[in-house]
């Protein structure tokens, strides 16, 4: 192992400066202008946290810290994960965003197979109702920060953390965002519902609920769609995007699905309501209401009446069931399904006889995605020396993270506000295809984001813990030489925080 990063467990005075590639002397990279910049925006310790990122383009996280044969992608520090301990910090890390001193105290306790056992076991916790449940047009005009402020309110103060991050997740990959839904009904606060009800639930079951979600008919355009006329944009990302992946069916294929699932609408509205939407002048409008979250509904003069046809190689009279369990059939889904979620939660690229290994289990389980998640977190991978520090966190993971860090969960406004600088606003994934991960994350200008995030942050709470071990529970005791170097030299709490929230290894998970 190189001897460039301190080991977890060694103290921040015992780190030595930052050397050079062997054979070359050491040397500081240049910061660039726009981190120049955010410091400045930052303050003091902002420009301390600045240092850390010392590069001009950070496209990806590890050129910062990484070095010529470094034994992982990410720097050349010596993984813990042979301490239960550290498998237990990097659990929490990665499926509950992070975790404040009295969680990790119990998981420490537990232990790492129990904590995975409890987090898989453990039913969620419903979320409040979103607006007065007595107020019949409170879905009538969504307002959208006010949403995103909803669910992360909860995420920070639910029992079952690993239910929202499953949410998270299902959210990037079966996407749909807010401005093509629309904001006058409640469908894409339902779909933030069904996702958390069906996250640890089985594939299949998943499918069906995905595909007559009534926020998913209307963005991808299934409600449009009938038997003598239909709209392929749902069957083509049903496959894939959703469940296959591209190169593992034809345009016939997407043509054979769109047929078969034809005949699904949007469910009607039970009512109506008032919404005064021009108090100065009094001037109302008519929304439609709804009693409860409700499915689409299936009008079966709108499917497809024509003779049977074949669809992935197999000739039948398709419904949406049979297509659903067609593509279950299919040797690409369980590898692609499995091979998105390692790429969350344990590497960015995981070999392909890992992703084939859990995908067996994932298809003798019939999909079971408890099945899944308990085998993804005690695979020997996920505790190696490659799957340390080698994912990004997401802007939403690293901001919940710093709020719990700091026990500060009355701080979520500043989490929505500090999304779009960062790249992810909840309810509005770029496109079809999610949110891109890992290093996509990283840019000049999202480190900036970033910094200025932990500055505001800080700024904004008047009682800050201790910082005296923040860099033992929250980086493992496994620093550069120049975060070390900078948290020796840190004269008090708030400019220790700093450093830790905005390190290198703090983006990491």
């Amino acid at each position: 192992m190189g001897s460039g990063r301190s080991n977890a467990g060694m103290s921040v005075a015992e780190t030595s400066p930052e050397p050079g590639v062997a054979g070359r002397p050491a040397r500081r990279r240049p910061v660039s202008r726009r981190a120049v910049l955010g410091a400045a925006v930052a303050g003091g310790a902002g420009v301390a946290a600045m240092r850390l990122w010392g590069g001009d383009t950070l496209s990806h996280l590890g050129s910062a810290l990484a070095r010529p044969g470094a034994p992982t992608g990410r720097g050349d520090w010596i993984s813990p994960l042979g301490a239960d301990s550290a498998k237990v910090a990097q659990l929490l890390r990665r499926a509950t965003f992070g975790a404040g001193p009295a969680a990790l105290d119990e998981a420490l306790s537990d232990g790492f197979n129990k904590t995975v056992d409890r987090l898989v076991e453990t039913r969620y916790a419903p979320p409040p109702e979103f607006g007065a449940a007595a107020d019949p047009a409170r879905f009538a005009r969504l307002n959208i920060g006010q949403l995103q402020q909803w669910w992360l309110d909860h995420i920070l103060s639910s029992a079952t953390p690993f239910a929202e991050r499953m949410t998270l997740f299902w959210h990037g990959h079966f996407t749909s965002d807010y401005r093509k839904v629309g904001l006058q009904t409640p469908f894409i606060y339902w779909q933030n519902l069904t996702w958390r009800d069906m996250a640890l639930t089985d594939l299949r079951s998943m499918l069906q609920r995905v595909t007559k979600d009534p926020a998913m008919l209307r963005y991808l355009d299934l409600a449009t769609s009938a038997g003598a006329s239909p709209n392929e944009n749902y069957s083509r990302e049903l496959m894939e995007l959703f469940t296959m992946g591209a190169g593992s069916f034809g345009e016939d294929d997407v043509r054979a699905a769109a047929r078969a699932l034809a005949g699904w609408v949007e469910p009607r509205p039970t009512g109506a309501a008032d919404v005064v939407v021009d108090p100065k002048n009094n001037v109302s409008r008519k929304y439609p209401t709804y009693d409860q979250p409700a499915t689409g509904v299936f009008m079966p003069q709108r499917a497809y009446k024509g003779a049977p046809f074949k669809y992935l190689g197999k000739t039948a009279q398709w419904n949406t069931d049979l297509v659903i369990d067609q593509i279950l059939a299919q040797d690409a889904t369980a590898p692609f399904v499995v091979g998105r979620v390692l790429e969350h939660f344990v590497m960015a690229q995981p070999p392909k006889d890992y992703v084939n290994r859990l995908a067996a289990g994932f298809r003798k389980s019939k999909y079971d995605v408890k099945t899944l998640m308990r085998d993804v977190f005690k695979s020997p991978e996920f505790s190696s020396q490659a799957a340390y520090r080698a994912l990004v966190k997401s802007p939403t993971e690293l901001m919940l993270g710093s709020l719990r860090a700091l026990g500060a969960p009355a701080q979520t406004r500043l989490v929505a506000g500090g999304g779009p600088n960062m790249g992810q606003v909840l309810f509005d994934p770029p496109d079809v295809g999610g949110w891109p991960i890992n290093d996509s994350w990283i840019s000049s200008n999202t480190v900036v984001a970033r910094v200025n995030f932990v500055t505001g942050l800080l700024n904004a709470v008047k009682s800050l813990p201790s910082a005296a071990d923040a860099h033992k529970r929250h980086l493992d005791g496994v620093l550069s030489p120049q975060t070390a170097s900078l948290l020796n030299q840190a004269s008090d709490d708030r400019t220790r925080w700093m450093l830790v929230l905005s390190a290198p290894e703090f983006q990491l998970k």
